[in-house]
């Protein structure tokens, strides 16, 4: 996919630029995942990984695959927008002596999901908030985990979605075309649930909803 056919990929692009992938990096590297990302992790393992086939959407500079590729997970398959995430994310699995179990795949999913095989697990973390057609990406994504299918979202409260309203205006006024969207949980769940799973795991943080389905 030509990433300048895509508006909103265009500005994931920018917004997700070097710069941030490397200052990401760095914090990954010092601290470790987030809070959400853990809970994340916890449920995705908490379902067996060990000789697994992951899926990780949106998976900026490669948190989750980093840490299921340790614990054992035998293919990862890193699908971004982003191009310097992604550059960022296989320099370091290369670091991390696993590229070879590797394949990164560049452009707006839903448009490459044709073409993406299915895998045991599929993660996507941080990711609906980042797309403008919340249940067409679900459905593309969620139809490619055999097994577990794992996301993280933003919670619908007020001051998730005031600062939302703030990076939004922010973007405006740098004429950016990326927007950050905050979701029903339950338009997720359904979804979800239509494709043929149910919820295994949930938790949450302030900002945050952790949920894992399994079929």
């Amino acid at each position: 996919m030509d990433i300048s056919t895509c508006c909103h990929c265009q500005g994931a692009d920018e917004f997700f630029s070097d710069r941030r992938a490397r200052k990401e990096l760095k914090k990954y590297r010092r601290k470790g995942p987030d809070k959400s990302t853990r809970l994340l992790l916890e449920g995705i393992v908490s379902r067996g990984v060990e000789g697994a086939s992951v899926l990780d959407i949106g998976g900026g500079v490669g948190v989750i695959q980093h840490e299921l590729a340790a614990r054992g997970a035998a293919e990862i398959y890193s699908a971004d927008a982003s191009q310097a995430y992604l550059a960022t994310s296989r320099a370091e699995a290369e670091e991390r002596g696993y590229v070879e179990q590797a394949r990164y795949l560049l452009g707006d999913f839903v448009d490459i999901a044709p073409d993406v095989e299915e895998v045991d697990i599929v993660t996507l973390d941080r990711v609906v908030c980042c797309y403008p057609d919340m249940p067409t990406l679900v459905e593309a994504s969620a139809s490619k985990a055999r097994r577990v299918y794992g996301l993280v979202f933003p919670r619908d409260r007020w001051p998730v979605r005031a600062v939302i309203a703030g990076i939004n205006l922010v973007n405006t006024l740098r004429r950016s075309s990326f927007r950050v969207f905050v979701r029903p949980p339950e338009e997720i769940d359904r979804t979800v649930r239509a494709a043929g799973f149910e919820p295994r795991f949930s938790a949450r943080t302030f900002v945050w909803h952790v949920a894992v389905y399994a079929r």
